[in-house]
């Protein structure tokens, strides 16, 4: 990245300045009215909170780079137009309001690797790809972390391999499952347990570790029951059961594009604040991408105007300035709703926004 461009992601993260607010005045704020009139999707009972282990498991960790952000938004809006109601572990979507959230929760719990610390001063403070085929949850305790990687168990040999020119594997146990210790530095580990269940984990280290400190934690590192695991998971982490409230409440704050249909954020699994709010505003942004191209090659000016408008009013969204501290992803959405809302489209929008 260079230093101009640095600058000027740096100038478009302040939603206030002078050029941003003279773009919105006048006919755009009017246009961006009419928009945001437009009924909202409606949102779905609250849940009750969840309960709350006594036992001290695992916490969630720092927010989520960029990079991931947008990894995630792919993972969630690639799903085909003909799968919508299903997402990639078969859970029920749209037409299944007999269903509980905490059916759905349990369902997609079923499915994933389900593993926690068993000790305390662990927290899960990151989790996102909860109801995919791969994913992260990662765990913190002071200067510590470890991250919990899963992958379908068919890329386990290639994953095995790669990790052979690391270092020469060392075999331990993790959850009563065989593994095999890689060791990159002398404070930096991974643990690959063998599939099962039609998934594999690889535990990897961050912070201050040891190799005796790891080989420590792996014994606490153990296997629960869907309603456990989802019992550790912290109040604010998106579970598929609280999808379409959460969803309601980040979009009563953005203009709907046109024919916007909440049901295709149904699939976004369970994620952090960050990921969930990254799901949530990619799509919006990419909708409104479209329907700009739309009007634009129909030659509908007011279509083309109010689309446009839509896209700098990204600048004032709240999930993006909630998230703005934590990743740069906000960053991305602003810089490529200012080209298009310029007229200029950038080839590679759909790869950067995750549509």
């Amino acid at each position: 990245m260079t230093d101009d461009h640095l600058d000027r992601l740096i100038r478009d993260v302040d939603p206030y300045r002078p050029e941003i607010i003279k773009r919105l005045a006048g006919a755009d704020e009017q246009l961006l009215e009419e928009i945001m009139s437009t009924p909202k999707p409606d949102s779905v009972p609250a849940r009750p909170l969840r309960r709350t282990l006594v036992r001290r498991l695992a916490g969630p960790a720092a927010a989520a780079a960029a990079v991931a952000g947008i990894v995630v938004a792919s993972s969630v809006w690639s799903t085909p137009p003909d799968d919508r109601y299903a997402g990639p572990t078969g859970l029920p979507g749209v037409g299944t309001a007999a269903i509980s959230g905490r059916e759905l929760d349990l369902k997609a719990a079923q499915q994933h690797p389900r593993l926690l610390i068993d000790e305390p001063g662990w927290n899960a403070t990151s989790v996102y790809g909860f109801a995919e085929e791969s994913g992260t949850i990662e765990f913190r305790n002071g200067d510590r972390s470890l991250e919990m990687n899963w992958y379908p168990d068919e890329q386990y040999q290639d994953y095995y391999d790669d990790r052979l020119h690391v270092s020469r594997p060392e075999a331990t146990t993790v959850a009563d499952r065989p593994a095999s210790v890689f060791t990159y530095s002398e404070n930096d580990m991974s643990a690959m347990r063998e599939p099962q269940d039609g998934t594999f984990v690889e535990v990897r280290t961050g912070g201050n570790w040891t190799r005796a400190t790891f080989d420590g934690i792996l014994t606490h590192v153990i296997k629960v029951d869907a309603e456990s695991f989802l019992d550790a998971l912290p109040p604010e982490i998106v579970t598929p059961g609280d999808v379409r409230e959460e969803a309601a409440r980040i979009l009563a704050d953005l203009p709907s594009p046109p024919g916007f249909d909440v049901s295709v954020l149904d699939n976004a699994g369970a994620n952090d604040p960050y990921q969930f709010g990254a799901a949530v505003a990619g799509r919006v942004t990419c909708d409104w991408i479209a329907e700009w191209i739309r009007a634009d090659s129909a030659g509908d000016t007011q279509a083309v105007e109010q689309a446009a408008a839509a896209l700098r009013s990204s600048h004032r969204w709240k999930v993006l300035h909630d998230m703005n501290d934590e990743g740069d992803y906000p960053e991305v959405v602003w810089e490529i709703a200012d080209q298009v809302a310029d007229g200029d489209v950038p080839r590679s929008y759909q790869e950067s926004l995750g549509c």
